[in-house]
């Protein structure tokens, strides 16, 4: 079953800004004109109803958008990464598992052309244009680009059906599932012929719905035991369930019941959700010698059953009429028994404070945008040695240094730069 998958995603990383000045003819001591890095790509999902399966990511398991390019001169721009647009079907579940013990849910992807941007590329770092100041009209300081994101991300299909046939194995969900619809699904008379969800569309006078075969349950499916988990996931976006009983089975009663508390098991809202209870095989003599019994027993539990035949058609049509109808009274807001992420809009981190780590004779700087300024310049120039140094010393005041106790000789470091006190 291709409806359940991790993968890795990676954003692009920013491209680095420039150092460059004006060289022309007539301008010998042109100004700086290095330019910024190009933004990385981001990594966007979109709803696509063309994709029914999540096949493609179940082999494919790393995705990655373009990085940014680095400035020019002549103040260009480095070309910013493409969009990474992974499309993924209806129903699909997206959780941030990146922190293995704190899963965070992203999106419930199920409406049309809906999109999550998942990972947003790291932003383009700043060319020696912008560090020209009246005092320092040479910059040869630029920025490196920031790097993407990277995230472990759990892929859940869960299909989008208005209803869902539910039973034990070997209830005939299949063939009710081929006999009203257009639907080819596997039939034996053996359990476990269906191995995952099948869909059809069935027409009902003028209306038309989606019905699923959800594959049979056991005792212990909620546990995990069978298929369970995978099975039991596609019920919960169902409008509507039909539970279809064998009707040559020793204990019917005991089957519908035994189904239902493996739902109550795997999500209490499911019980909630309107069943209509269906018994299978009225073509055998056994079981239409039997139906007057049936109909007491389950109207002691307050249940309605329905007759039919998946082999013959019996009762068939009767019973679609009768789902069309249920449906137009169950509206789709009662669907969904899972609460969707509620999206939370926060203004920007405030640049952090300065922090100064005191190590054996080293006094290391950390400043994120001091250190991309570091790495992004030539620090082996004793020029740009000066004019990085002139920049800590605006954000981190000799003052400062000496209160918490420098001594002459000792090391200032900020990334791979070091300068001597």
């Amino acid at each position: 079953m291709f409806d359940r998958t991790e993968i890795i995603i990676r954003s692009g990383k920013g491209g680095d800004g420039a150092v460059s000045f004006r060289r022309e003819k007539f301008v010998p001591l042109g100004g700086p004109d290095g330019g910024d890095g190009g933004s990385g790509g981001d990594v966007v999902f979109k709803v696509d109803r063309n994709e029914d399966t999540l096949k493609k990511y179940y082999y494919r398991k790393e995705h990655n958008a373009e990085n940014g390019q680095p400035g020019g001169s002549r103040k260009k721009y480095g070309k910013s990464g493409k969009t990474l647009e992974l499309p993924v079907p209806p129903g699909t579940i997206i959780t941030d598992i990146t922190a293995e013990h704190n899963p965070v849910l992203m999106a419930d992807m199920d409406e049309e052309n809906q999109q999550l941007l998942a990972a947003k590329g790291g932003k383009g770092g700043l060319g020696n244009v912008h560090f020209s100041t009246s005092t320092n009209q040479t910059p040869r300081l630029a920025s490196k680009g920031t790097p993407g994101e990277e995230k472990r991300l759990l892929l859940e299909l869960k299909l989008i059906a208005d209803v869902g046939i539910i039973g034990l194995p070997n209830a005939g969900k299949s063939s009710l599932l081929s006999v009203s619809s257009g639907a080819k699904p596997k039939v034996a008379a053996y359990p476990f012929t269906t191995l995952q969800p099948e869909l059809g569309t069935v027409l009902s006078g003028q209306a038309a719905f989606v019905m699923a075969d959800i594959p049979g349950l056991i005792e212990g499916a909620a546990e995990g035991k069978g298929l369970g988990h995978e099975f039991l996931r596609h019920i919960v976006r169902t409008r509507l369930l039909v539970h279809l009983i064998n009707g040559s089975s020793e204990d019917p009663l005991k089957d519908f019941n035994l189904v239902n508390r493996e739902l109550a098991v795997y999500d209490r809202e499911l019980t909630r959700k309107k069943q209509l209870v269906v018994v299978n095989k009225i073509d055998m003599p056994e079981v239409a010698g039997r139906t007057g019994e049936l109909i007491h027993r389950f109207a002691t539990e307050g249940i309605q059953l329905d007759f039919i035949s998946a082999l013959t058609g019996e009762g068939v049509h009767g019973l679609m009429e009768k789902i069309s109808r249920q449906l137009e009274r169950i509206q789709p807001a009662e669907i969904k028994s899972e609460t969707a992420p509620v999206k939370v809009f926060k203004p920007g981190p405030a640049r952090a404070a300065v922090n100064i780590e005191k190590q054996e004779g080293y006094y290391i700087i950390h400043d994120t945008d001091l250190e991309r300024i570091a790495y992004g310049s030539d620090i082996s120039n004793g020029e740009v040695r000066r004019q990085l140094w002139g920049l800590i010393e605006k954000r981190v005041s000799a003052k400062t240094l000496q209160k918490i106790g420098i001594q002459p000789g000792d090391v200032v470091k900020l990334g791979d730069f070091e300068w001597r006190w």
